[in-house]
Formats: C-alpha cells, sequence, structure tokens
C-alpha cells in the first residue's frame, strides 16, 4: 500500500502535518476528513513537482476568468481534493499565462505552509480583500468549499451587472457617433458644394434665406479652424475631467453630479445600492464580522458618496448603534432599504435581507436599463431626423426662391 505525505489544517485553524497508508488519495481524504483535517497537500513518495517562478507580466486577469476558477476550485474542494493539487490543476490549465504564473506561486506558498488567505493576498491585483477575506473566512470556519461557491456567485452576478450596463450603453453611444459623423460630413463636405452653388446663382443684391445662412456660417467654422479648435477644446475637456476625477475632491463633485442627474441618476443609485448589498450579504453570510463588512463593501462600492454613507453607518455601528439609524442618517439610501434591513437586524437574518435586497434591486436595474432604451432609441431617431431635416430644409429653400424666380421670369 502507498505512503502518502500530507499537510493540512485541523478546525482550529493549525497546520498539521504526517504520512499515512493508504490505497489511494480519496481514502486518504477520507480518512481525514473523519479526523477534521482540511488537506492542503498530499503527494505519494517521491512524486514532488516543481513549479515555475511567478514571471513579470502587465496582463490582468478578467473578472469572468476569476469567477470561473472560483466556481471551478469551489467545485474540487467540495469534491475532496487537496489544495495543492486544486491549484496546480487550475493553474495548469488556464490560457491568461499571468493567472497561470500568479496561481502556481499560491500554490508554492500553501506547499510551504502559508494559509490560502494569505497566500491569495499576496496578489492583490488578482485577488482583492472582498476575495482575501472571504477566503480567509471560509478557512477559519471549515467552510471554504461553501465560501467559494458564494464567491463565485457574487462575481458571476457583479460580471452580469456590468454586463447590463455595458450593453445598454453601446446603442445609444453608437447612435450618436453615426449621427455625428453624418452631421459632420453633411456640413464640412456637402454645404459647401451648395454654398459655391447659390453664390453663383445670387444676383446683385440679393441675399440667401436666414436658415440658409446660419448653416452656412456653422459649416465655414466646423470647415475653418473652428472644427479642429472644437476638436481639441473637447479632447482637452475629457482629459481634464479624467484627471480631476482621480483627485479626491474631483471624485467627489463627479460622482455627486452622476447621483443627481435627472435620468440616469436614479439607475445608478439602483445599481449602488444592489452592489451594497450583494457584497454585505455575501460577506455577512461567510462570517466575516460587520465592521470588516462593511469596511470591504465600502471599498467596492465603485462611487465616493456610496463609499462615505458606508463608512459612516460603519461609524455608526461602532458606536454601539443599530444598523439602521447611521443607514437612514446618509440619505444615500432608499427608505425601503433602511425598513428592510430594519427587519433583519431585529429578525437575526440581516445576511437572508440583504440578499433579497439586492434580487430586488438587480431586477429593477434590468428594468430600469430596458425603459431607458426604449426612450432613448426614438429621442436619438428624432434627434437625428430633425437635424438633418432641417439642413436639407435650408438647403432647398434657395432653390424653391430661384425656382418662383425663374417660373416668374418664363411667364
Amino acid at each position: 500500500m502507498p505512503t502518502f505525505t500530507y499537510k493540512g489544517r485541523n478546525r482550529l485553524n493549525e497546520i498539521v502535518a504526517g504520512e499515512r497508508e493508504a490505497a489511494s488519495q480519496d481514502e486518504l481524504r477520507a480518512m481525514l476528513k473523519r479526523e477534521k483535517i482540511v488537506i492542503t497537500e498530499a503527494s505519494e513518495k517521491g512524486r514532488e513537482i516543481r513549479i515555475p517562478k511567478l514571471g513579470r507580466t502587465k496582463k490582468k486577469v478578467k473578472a469572468k476568468d476569476l469567477a470561473i476558477f472560483t466556481r471551478q476550485f469551489s467545485v474540487m474542494i467540495d469534491a475532496g481534493l487537496p489544495l495543492v493539487q486544486c491549484l496546480e490543476i487550475l493553474g495548469n490549465q488556464q490560457p491568461n499565462q499571468f493567472f497561470k504564473d500568479t496561481l502556481h506561486q499560491v500554490r508554492e506558498d500553501v506547499e510551504q505552509g502559508g494559509t490560502l488567505a494569505a497566500s491569495l493576498n499576496k496578489h492583490p491585483k488578482v485577488f482583492d480583500a472582498l476575495y482575501t477575506n472571504m477566503v480567509e473566512a471560509g478557512e477559519t470556519g471549515g467552510v471554504l468549499d461553501l465560501i467559494l461557491q458564494r464567491l463565485a456567485t457574487l462575481i458571476e452576478k457583479v460580471v452580469k451587472l456590468k454586463r447590463s450596463i455595458v450593453s445598454a450603453s453601446i446603442y445609444p453611444a453608437a447612435v450618436v457617433f453615426v449621427a455625428i459623423a453624418a452631421v459632420a460630413i453633411i456640413m464640412v463636405v456637402v454645404i459647401p458644394q451648395f454654398e459655391m452653388i447659390f453664390m453663383g446663382l445670387l444676383g446683385p443684391g440679393e441675399a440667401l434665406p436666414l436658415p440658409t445662412r446660419i448653416v452656412m456660417a456653422i459649416s465655414n467654422f466646423l470647415a475653418g479652424w473652428g472644427g479642429l479648435i472644437s476638436l481639441i477644446v473637447i479632447i482637452a475637456t475629457a482629459v481634464g475631467t479624467s484627471f480631476y476625477y482621480k483627485t479626491p475632491k474631483g471624485r467627489l463633485h463627479i460622482d455627486t453630479l452622476l447621483l443627481k442627474l435627472p435620468i440616469f441618476g436614479p439607475i445608478l443609485r439602483k445599481i449602488a445600492v444592489a452592489r451594497f448589498s450583494r457584497i454585505l450579504s455575501t460577506l455577512m453570510s461567510s462570517g466575516v464580522p460587520i465592521l470588516q463588512s462593511l469596511e470591504i463593501t465600502a471599498r467596492t462600492a465603485g462611487n465616493v458618496v456610496i463609499e462615505n454613507a458606508i463608512l459612516k453607518v460603519r461609524e455608526g455601528v461602532e458606536r454601539g448603534e443599530s444598523f439602521v439609524e447611521p443607514l437612514k442618517a446618509t440619505e444615500v439610501f432608499p427608505d425601503m432599504v433602511g425598513q428592510m434591513i430594519g427587519v433583519g437586524e431585529q429578525t437575526g437574518a440581516m445576511d437572508a435581507m440583504l440578499g433579497k435586497i439586492a434580487d430586488f434591486y438587480e431586477d429593477e436595474v434590468d428594468s430600469a436599463i430596458a425603459d431607458l432604451l426604449a426612450m432613448i432609441e426614438p429621442v436619438l431617431i428624432g434627434f437625428l431626423g430633425i437635424t438633418i431635416g432641417s439642413i436639407v430644409i435650408s438647403m432647398y429653400l434657395p432653390l424653391f426662391t430661384l425656382i418662383g424666380k425663374l417660373a416668374n421670369g418664363g411667364a
């Protein structure tokens, strides 16, 4: 019967190691599981495999790839595979070389006796504070497989939410781009040709209609230095806004303005509430302390106004207040959120109530985005039709005048 060497952690999170005889690794896992030991490494004597060091690269890991990895990791842990073997298998199958090298480095750290959470924490570009804290809670409680499942679900929901926002933005952006391009071509290329024709047909003292003169003046401005100046101003404004947003004061002003926008503001607020509820629910149900959960949730809020509100809630909870009082005092979250959280706090099921809030607001975001698309489409088409129609009419007005003169002269 082969002899296996193993390392693992008991229910007190202490490192244990030793050797056991077993017919297979499955039998070894079952044997140690009965002794409340979670295997982090197990290998038959003489079959150790060395792994490459982490290479230098600037590549990043997509949230979708991280969600797939987490889901597969949870399945392997639930099946009883040792941590080191899971990381080795998942690392080898990664197409992203940066992610692959990262997992190999994590595997090596775990193999040397480090906890999984501490090993993941060395790679903050891949595994953020939310991820590592939940893994730490799972390791401490002996429910790592369950925590990984919740993490995978959380990441998938966040990815879905982002995808909904991006997909909702693509169509309006494409229509606006086409409209601007079409109007620019007409103003810069077509209108000057009409101007030359009209100047040749006008008699002494005759003037073009006012709408035509306005369109030609805009065309001359855009075709000359005005177009280049306008482009430079737009680019400079975009760059300046980007740099301003990177400052604490600028981020606060812009995020506040975004939440106050008449149409997009309510949608952004619903997105923030859904994200806050989902992350906090996942952290609390995973055993992460409430103060630490609020701090992590604030850092992942994505909006500094929401972040400051969550931190104020954390300060209130730290002072011994109930969760609801500081939440309502922020005046950022809807009243329904405070009332539902209050019910959850009284019944001792706040994590479940937060999950229901997240489900509700995620559905609200989907509905709001669908309504926004339904509203934007006719507005953009109407804007494009009115703009191009006005240009065409202004160009035909002189033709109508000339045709009338020719008809009168012919009579």
